[in-house]
């Protein structure tokens, strides 16, 4: 059964960008949920300050924190790596976890007018598998309401490690991520399908089956299989038998 979907961002020239089109920023969420990291938080803000200072050489970084206290520990830590703090925001957007590509927002793009808007998806820490994730659903909003920019709010579950653009049209996921019962259990493979052409402004829907094996996403695009330009894609190839993940990555390689 079809949906009735109507002023949708594709009904009003908007369309999802490829990975490697030029951008003005970059939106992060400071990490801080210790159980993300078990026992070992501490260790990762000295190469995730690297990571950012590398961005920040060239375009903006943008990261949420919770207030004026997770604001200062970041820039101390940023500090202590000789970021370019002139290229360095931040929002006081409370999250939960620190995962901004799954539960940050999807800007989409109208070439022609030279607009961007933002689509919020739903979210639900991949299944609802590490609540609370309230804070983290409504982060694309509140950046669309400070920058004043239009809102598509689907009634979907989505993450962004989920799909993979080639920037003219083709949209590619996998059958173990999308329609996985924890996600959109009420809807159908051609409904999903409808919203990802919909909302993301594409023309057709490629799909590969399972992720990496034991994967807490259920099995991202983004860990296997990516674009690279509009017709070529690099896929993840187990040549070890005996390893769990070769018969899965030998039916992406059919694909």
């Amino acid at each position: 059964m079809s949906l009735t979907l109507e002023n949708t961002p594709k009904q009003q020239g908007y369309s999802f960008p490829a990975e490697w089109t030029e951008q003005e920023a970059m939106w992060l969420s400071w990490p801080h949920k210790e159980a993300s990291w078990p026992g070992k938080i501490e260790t990762i803000y000295k190469p995730y300050s690297e990571f950012i200072k590398a961005v920040a050489e060239d375009q903006k970084v943008r990261i949420n924190v919770a207030d004026e206290a997770m604001k200062n520990f970041a820039l101390r830590h940023l500090e202590a790596v000789n970021a370019n703090l002139a290229n360095v925001e931040f929002y006081f957007h409370e999250t939960n976890d620190a995962w901004c590509r799954d539960h940050g927002p999807a800007f989409v793009i109208n070439k022609t007018e030279k607009k961007k808007a933002v689509v919020d998806w739903g979210y639900n820490a991949w299944g609802g598998k590490y609540p609370p994730f309230d804070l983290d659903d409504v982060i694309p909003t509140k950046i669309a309401n400070h920058f004043g920019l239009p809102l598509f709010t689907p009634p979907i579950v989505m993450e962004g490690g989920s799909v993979e653009f080639n920037g003219a049209g083709t949209v590619l996921t996998t059958t173990s991520c999308l329609l996985n019962e924890n996600r959109n259990p009420h809807l159908t493979k051609e409904q999903i399908e409808q919203y990802l052409k919909e909302f993301y402004g594409q023309e057709q829907v490629l799909w590969l089956g399972d992720g990496i094996v034991g994967d807490d996403t259920d099995g991202h695009i983004d860990d296997i299989t990516r674009f690279v330009n509009e017709d070529t894609v690099l896929t993840v190839v187990e040549e070890n038998p005996e390893d769990e993940n070769y018969q899965p990555y030998r039916k992406i390689w059919r694909h």
